[in-house]
């Protein structure tokens, strides 16, 4: 199934769960329906991208990330797949027909004990974290802050602040990429909103990563400082914004240190 999304091909999440039913005889489809939201839960603490619909839950027994783990390095054609839709350029960002549906809640996370002291899995050394790459991919960062651009004019204008929809700024490409935000925009009100925005093509619950000026200026800024974090990009894409201090609104996890000589 997972190859298939990766693919763009449709698949039938029901028919697949029945055939399952069939062969394992004593799981329900509820039971099936939860394992997969465990392998969700793997794969993304993998690096690697999961099946939408398939809300991770955390709460998995290490033999399971152990068959992951086997079943990832021993498939080629999956890994191509991963590669080949995180560094896929995109030429433009979509249309938007209208912001009814676009903006959605923040989601919630499953708050299993189990989760709360895992450590974090040991990665196998052939691995990739294709959701950082993808994290990377330029034209995919710079097609989210255009979409979000007309967003964000799209909801002053709706809101009758006319003249402040035509105020915003694409200030990572009108005063450079080391602000800590994307855009600056305005509320309703005339306050303004510093946007960070973050683009995956992949789920709600697929990580977002934050550099340390980003965090700094969350924190800095609170008050007027958002994060759009852009999802679904390559279908329809939708948006839920955190506000405020990234510390408080996430778990923030250090992936990489700098290294001097004492």
């Amino acid at each position: 199934m997972l190859a298939c999304e990766l693919r763009g091909e449709p698949f039938n999440k029901s028919d697949h769960n029945r055939r399952l039913q069939a062969a394992l005889h004593r799981r329900s489809a509820g039971a099936i329906e939860f394992k997969h939201a465990n392998i969700s839960a793997v794969l993304i603490e993998l690096g690697f991208p999961y099946i939408e619909g398939y809300k991770r839950r955390h709460n998995y027994q290490e033999l399971l990330r152990d068959e992951v783990i086997a079943r990832l390095d021993g498939d080629l054609e999956l890994a191509r797949l991963a590669e080949a839709s995180v560094i896929a350029p995109i030429s433009q960002a979509p249309k938007i027909a209208s912001l009814a549906g676009v903006f959605v809640p923040v989601p919630v996370r499953d708050r299993t004990r189990s989760y709360e002291r895992r450590a974090p899995p040991p990665v196998p050394c052939r691995s990739v974290n294709y959701l950082e790459r993808e994290a990377r991919n330029a034209s995919l960062g710079l097609a989210g802050e255009l979409f979000t651009l007309e967003v964000e004019h799209r909801r002053l204008w709706k809101g009758g602040r006319r003249t402040l929809a035509e105020r915003i700024e694409h200030v990572s490409q009108t005063r450079g990429d080391g602000l800590g935000y994307d855009i600056l925009s305005y509320d309703t009100d005339g306050r303004e909103r510093l946007i960070e925005v973050k683009t995956t093509r992949f789920g709600v619950m697929t990580p977002f990563f934050a550099s340390r000026r980003e965090v700094i200026t969350s924190e800095q800024s609170a008050p007027t400082y958002s994060l759009y974090r852009v999802f679904r990009f390559r279908e329809t894409p939708r948006v839920f914004v955190l506000t405020g201090s990234l510390r408080d609104a996430c778990i923030l996890d250090p992936t990489e240190y700098r290294a001097t000589l004492p």
